[in-house]
């Protein structure tokens, strides 16, 4: 029946949208047809057109519209436009009802279609002066009652002025351009009215606007007023789903009365204002959560609340109830949820918590609570709070004010009496958490803190009056020097054998004015000296069983600090300290059973009842210094561990900031620390051990001959002994970054005799270095850089070649690359563009072992790989400042003249530079090998001296390291074994057989070029001719015959002709005329090679020019730099 009755309500509404919308469509469509008639055939006279005017001025309703309308077309109305436009506006004030508003569109649509021109501009003015709101200048001057009185007239003044201007923009009266609708008009009005309404009066006029013409304008049907918004949907998701379900009455776009790019963006705007709103919303439920909060701890303080609070708080209360109303008025109308607004858990939340306490701290989760372990983390400090000294063994009773024969019966009347107010108190303290976790909701706590803090403290009696006797040692001076002497000593006694001794010197001192001095004392205590606190209370504890009186005032004088801390709440930086020290003494002075178990519980009561602000930190500091004690002592468990509980519901409830998080997580886990398993410690043999315990403890530069020894007397044939020398050999990362070069030297001395094992290391080492070049794990960086300084000490003790850590170099910037070419800011998955751990590497490898690269063919090839390094340096992002720094000292390490291109074009100029230079040396190569086999010998030589300087180079780059190892005392044993691997091995030369095969070999090469020459065709026998070269013992002969040279006629040209007859060679001269094309190629090719060599003696001699002028300029800025300047002059 609800359904059908829902079913029909929405029918009949959406029936009446559609005559709306029907009516307004045929309006717009007579208003975009303006009619003019002539003025000589209309009425003029002036007492219709007064008549009129004053019937609009009183109202433009239903009742009065007949009457209007005829007059409007009877009258002419041309001179009187003025008048009607103001006497619009007053009747237009005066509509009502939907009715009264579609009269008034009417009256003002033929008015427009008679003066488009003159009324209807006139008209929209007014509208919109009608329509602002009054400045903030003239409200300011207003109270705050007539600033009320004067928004709620202006609300009700300007609602009808808006609808009528919202049906004006419907059908056409009011427009943005001729050809488009009002609504660009009515969005910016709108919106003027609201953003320059701070106290949000103007919310009932939008929700006015949207409960009519939410959906011409916004294109939203507004949900039915009993349909609840979910606050778990999503913002904007309800009206696109209400468009979708609700039909729509209008269908077609053509149809609508307003632009979709308006209602768009009017949808928007109003959207964007209601956040806005639920701001405010929250913003004020704060406000007023505060205030009731403060209103009830100023009735706990003073009993009742006084006449200005209350009014205040009531106007509050009024302001928030009406933004509320508003605020859910939106919410339907656009179909938003309304903010989810906070609770106040701050005023009554440990009532709130206590509910379930009866279930929730029963069993297992007190079981949870309680760990194992003791109340003290190690056996020094049970010592400390423990072991504390009796007086009667080092002070005579007389002196302590004891009796032997009253004494007991004293002391055990006293501990009675004591133990009887401890109970009383702690039966009061179960009621009031019994209180806490019987309560079912949210009360108001009408007990204050300041009569709870007056529970009294038990106090126990003083001993009977005695006159000490002095002690023989401090019997010359007077007891009151000897009092501040000992307080004077009290700062400098932070140990247990000062302290106790201060106990002593104190028992031979005492009296009532002595213990009053002490307390005082005691109780002031420097702020920011807390490491005392520890001792004073182990102080008062020693003496406390024996002057209870000291204890006892000094635990009352912390409870009114603590009392006085709690009123000054709001003072939180300036007592931070203050509150620091208080707390750390009480935990103390409870640690020592001074401080009775019943006002500490209280104290933690009290700041978890006001669980925020500095109470945060006064429970963080309680945890630390005694929480584990009071969890872990029989008496105070229970009652401590629900108050634990409470603190922990309570902090899940509430919102803290991150520091006072991570103070309460610190503080419960040090009070309560939960169970872990013990560490498994990895068994390893006792020879894993010693090995372990030999490279990681004792190697050092001065044990490593030691420590080579002891590894050579080592079971080398044993698997296990083996397998556990590579694990720590190849990971070198677990050693100090300092004795990695250590380890190097140990590889190197031990491949004398353990070779196999050694090259096993480098492969290790190599494959190590790969597999970090294929994962790039960030976790592993610091291996990685152990293991890159690991191979560049394994090179400078010659274990592996030159040659494998250029490919580590280059492997290092071109792995992962497509065709190990970096391109600038390239996506590589192993090498992003802002990933520079490869340069680091670089850098490492560089200081490591770059230095040995420094002449011969391996400087050229640091150089050139410099040269590719910059440019893949400048493909990456723009470096960080340690990466930075880091390469210009590695650069100027290995090449202090190395200079860093600036842009990466420079630098892919050098590398295209470098590569073209490389490729013509390997075409030069490959042409000197097809030479003539005449030459094979010259070549041999050639090679042979190259072959020598290599060598040279190479002893050169390992002669400093030579050095270093000469530096060390030899190995005790001399034996040797040779393999191919051994650097130091004599070179045995080869075999005979491999001598016979090594001549057969050449013997079939020569015969086979021999043959191969013969085979010559007749253009290379040409070229041959044109390029053939004399003979050396020719060249001399045509030296000596110069001058017969000179005579013979210059029109001919004189060649040598050499011939071969077997293995003879013979030379005749043949003159050829100068003009033939042989003698005219040939004399062109020498002119030409002549003007080659003068322009390559000029450039190198400009170079050596230049080379000597910078050298002089460097040395002139040495000098300069230094005390003495030299000008060189030439």
């Amino acid at each position: 029946m609800e359904t059908t009755n829902g079913t029909s309500s929405t029918s009949k509404l959406d029936d009446e949208r559609s005559i709306r919308h029907e009516k307004r469509a045929a309006l717009k469509q007579q208003n975009m047809d303006p009619t003019t008639k002539e003025s000589s055939r209309l009425d003029s006279s002036l007492k219709r057109h007064t008549a009129l005017i004053k019937r609009m001025r009183q109202s433009m309703a239903s009742d009065n519209r007949e009457q209007i309308m005829k007059d409007i077309d009877a009258l002419s109305l041309e001179k009187y436009l003025d008048e009607i436009v103001g006497a619009s506006l007053d009747g237009i004030s005066r509509c009502k009802t939907e009715r009264d508003v579609w009269s008034a569109v009417e009256i003002l649509s033929a008015l427009h279609r008679r003066f488009s021109a003159t009324f209807t501009p006139k008209l929209v003015s007014s509208l919109a002066a009608a329509l602002a709101v009054p400045s903030r200048a003239s409200l300011a001057n207003l109270s705050a009652e007539q600033r009320d009185k004067e928004d709620s007239s202006r609300v009700i003044r300007q609602r009808p002025i808006l609808r009528i201007s919202s049906e004006l923009a419907l059908v056409g009266v009011i427009r943005d351009d001729p050809t488009r609708s009002g609504g660009e008009w009515i969005m910016k009005t709108i919106k003027e009215m609201l953003s320059n309404d701070p106290t949000l009066s103007s919310l009932p006029l939008l929700a006015t606007f949207l409960k009519s013409y939410a959906y011409p304008f916004l294109g939203i049907i507004p949900a039915s007023v009993s349909k609840q918004i979910s606050s778990e949907s999503e913002p904007g998701s309800l009206s696109a789903s209400q468009t979708e379900v609700t039909p729509s009455p209008v269908t077609d776009e053509a149809d609508q009365l307003v632009e979709k790019d308006v209602r768009d963006r009017f949808k928007r705007m109003c959207e964007g204002y209601f956040e806005n709103v639920c701001k405010k919303l929250v913003i004020e439920h704060t406000r007023l959560q505060e205030q009731d909060r403060r209103n009830h701890e100023a009735y706990i303080r003073s009993g009742e609340i006084f006449e200005d609070r209350q009014q205040a708080y009531e106007k509050m209360t009024k302001g928030y109830e009406k933004l509320l109303a508003n605020c859910q008025q939106l919410s339907e109308l656009l179909c938003l949820p309304l903010p989810n607004l906070p609770n106040d858990t701050r005023k009554a939340d440990t009532l709130q918590i206590g509910v379930s306490n009866s279930n929730g701290l029963g069993g297992d989760d007190l079981d949870e609570l309680y760990t194992t372990g003791g109340k003290w983390e190690d056996d020094e400090e049970r010592k400390f709070f423990e072991e504390v000294q009796d007086l009667r063994d080092f002070v005579p009773k007389s002196v302590l004010g004891l009796d032997d024969a009253n004494h007991p019966d004293d002391s055990s009347e006293k501990a009675t009496d004591r133990v009887e107010q401890e109970k009383e108190q702690m039966r009061k303290l179960d009621e009031e958490l019994q209180r806490l976790r019987g309560e079912t909701g949210i009360q108001k706590n009408t007990q204050s803190v300041d009569e709870e803090d007056d529970a009294p403290t038990p106090t126990p009696g003083t001993p009977r009056a005695a006159s000490p006797l002095a002690s023989p040692q401090l019997a010359p001076q007077g007891p009151s020097q000897l009092l501040t002497a000992l307080l004077t000593r009290l700062p400098d006694a932070t140990n247990r054998t000062l302290i106790d001794q201060a106990a002593i010197d104190f028992a031979f001192l005492n009296s009532k004015a002595a213990r009053k001095r002490l307390v005082k004392f005691l109780g002031q205590v420097p702020k920011n000296r807390t490491d005392l606190l520890p001792h004073y209370s182990r102080l008062v504890a020693i003496l406390n069983p024996y002057m209870p009186d000291v204890g006892a005032e000094l635990v009352s004088l912390l409870d009114e600090e603590f009392r006085y801390l709690q009123r000054k709440k709001n003072v939180v930086k300036e007592l931070a300290e203050v509150r620091m020290k208080n707390i750390t003494y009480l935990s103390n002075l409870t640690k020592f059973r001074v401080v009775p178990t019943h006002l500490i519980l209280h104290i933690f009561k009290v700041c978890l009842d006001d669980f925020y602000g500095t109470n945060v930190e006064n429970l963080a500091l309680l945890l630390e210094g005694c929480g584990r004690f009071l969890l872990r002592s029989d008496d105070t468990r229970e009652r401590f561990g629900t108050m634990l509980e409470l603190m922990r519901r309570k902090q899940s409830m509430q919102h803290f900031d991150q520091r006072q998080l991570l103070l309460l997580e610190n503080a419960y886990y040090q009070c309560n620390p939960p169970e872990r398993s013990p560490r498994q410690e990895k068994q390893r043999s006792n020879m894993e051990l010693f090995i372990r315990h030999l490279i990681y403890d004792v190697l050092a530069k001065k044990t490593i001959d030691k420590v080579f020894k002891l590894l050579r007397k080592l079971d080398w044939d044993d698997s296990s002994t083996r397998t556990v020398l590579f694990k720590i050999f190849t990971k070198p990362w677990k050693l100090k970054f300092g004795n990695i070069s250590l380890m190097a030297m140990l590889t190197y001395d031990l491949q004398r005799y353990q070779p196999a094992f050694s090259v096993s290391v480098v492969d290790q080492v190599l494959e190590d270095v790969r597999r970090g070049l294929e994962q790039n794990v960030y976790r592993t960086n610091q291996r990685r850089l152990a293991t890159i300084k690991y191979l560049g000490e394994l090179y400078i003790y010659r274990l592996l070649s030159s040659g494998i850590i250029f490919d580590t170099l280059w492997s290092m910037v071109t792995f992962g690359h497509p065709d190990g070419r970096p391109l600038p800011h390239q996506v590589c998955s192993i090498d992003m563009p802002d990933d520079f751990f490869r340069v680091r590497l670089v850098c490492v490898l560089l200081d490591t072992c770059g230095m040995c690269f420094d002449r011969g063919s391996q400087k050229k090839k640091l150089d050139n790989f410099l040269v590719f390094f910059q440019y893949y340096v400048h493909c990456k992002d723009p470096l960080p400042m340690d990466i930075d720094f880091m390469l210009s000292d590695s650069l100027e390490a290995v090449r202090p003249k190395f200079k860093m291109t600036k842009t990466v074009e420079e630098a892919a100029f050098a590398v295209d530079e470098i590569l073209t230079s490389v490729f013509h040396d390997v075409d030069l190569d490959g042409d000197e090998s097809g030479e003539e086999s005449g030459e094979d010998d010259e070549e041999e030589e050639v090679e042979g001296r190259r072959g020598e300087e290599k060598e040279e180079d190479e002893e050169e780059d390992f002669g400093e390291i030579d050095e270093l190892v000469e530096e060390r005392a030899p190995s005790p044993e001399q034996a040797i074994v040779l393999s191919a691997s051994n650097s130091l091995q004599e070179n045995l030369g080869p075999s005979e057989e491999a001598e016979a095969e090594f001549a057969k070999e050449l013997a079939k090469m020569v015969t086979d070029t021999s043959a191969e020459s013969r085979k010559v065709d007749k253009k290379t026998a040409m070229a041959l001719w044109d390029s053939s070269v004399q003979p050396p013992s020719l060249r001399k002969k045509r030296v000596e015959e110069g001058d017969e040279d000179e005579e013979l006629d210059a029109k001919m040209m004189h060649f040598t002709v050499v011939t071969k007859r077997g293995n003879k060679q013979q030379t005749r001269k043949l003159a050829v005329p100068a003009e033939s094309a042989l003698a005219v190629h040939t004399r062109s090719a020498q002119l030409q090679d002549k003007v080659e060599q003068q322009q390559l003696k000029r450039l190198v001699l400009d170079y050596e020019q230049r080379e000597e002028a910078e050298e002089m300029k460097a040395l002139e800025a040495r000098n300069r730099a230094g005390a003495v300047k030299i000008r060189y002059v030439g």
